[in-house]
This record gives C-alpha cells, structure tokens and sequence, in this order.
C-alpha cells in the first residue's frame, strides 16, 4: 500500500547548465509542489500505514530548507532541475521514511517522479 502528502513552497532559481540563450539560464520562480510517497503494509490497529501528521513532521524541515529561497544557493542545488530536487529531497528523507517516490511539480504541467534509482 501507499500513501502520499503533497506539501507547497515558493523558490527562485536559474539552471546553470543550459545551452545559451536558454530562458531557463535566467532568473524566474516556480510554485512548487512536492509530494512525498511512503509504502508500507497497513497496520491492522490503526488501519493506516502512518499518521499524515507524522508524514508532515518529518516532511516540514526539508520544505523549510526550500521555501523562498534561491535554489542554486541551498548546498546541493547549484543546479536546482527538478531531477536534481526530487533526488535532493529524497536523500534527505530516505533515512527517516519508507520512501517509495518523490515527485516535484515546477508548474501546472511538468513535474518528474524519483524513486531512488542511482
């Protein structure tokens, strides 16, 4: 089974690596969006595989490490795609979560989905 929360942060940033002329080499912001996706088998006491409020305890430092902040700054980010931020994320819960997916949303309608692969 799986469960997901979906947490919002506002950041700026500009992707370094680009070819010239790139509008995304210039400085611009996204609404982000995060989901965080757990797995586990469901404990038959509770009836879930973990409280969405502990989700989001362990969840709120990272979001804190992100929010209003120029990406390229926060180490690790210096070239803040939204590959490199899902992998990002990622490494910072995998050690306190059964993580089964990050997914990064920088707008409407393009994200990308990690699932711990090398």
């Amino acid at each position: 089974m799986e469960i997901f929360r979906e947490f919002t942060f506002e950041a700026a940033h500009q992707l370094p690596q680009v070819p010239d002329g790139h509008k995304c080499a210039r400085l611009h912001g996204h609404s982000y969006r995060l989901e965080v996706h757990i797995s586990g088998a469901v404990d038959p006491t509770t009836g879930w595989i973990m409280d969405f409020a502990d989700l989001k305890a362990a969840v709120s430092p990272v979001i804190a490490q992100l929010d209003h902040y120029y990406l390229n700054e926060v180490p690790g980010l210096e070239n803040p795609t939204s590959e490199n931020l899902a992998r990002w994320a990622w490494d910072r819960l995998v050690d306190t979560l059964p993580l089964s997916a990050i997914v990064v949303r920088e707008t409407c309608t393009s994200g990308c989905v990690y699932r711990g692969e090398p």
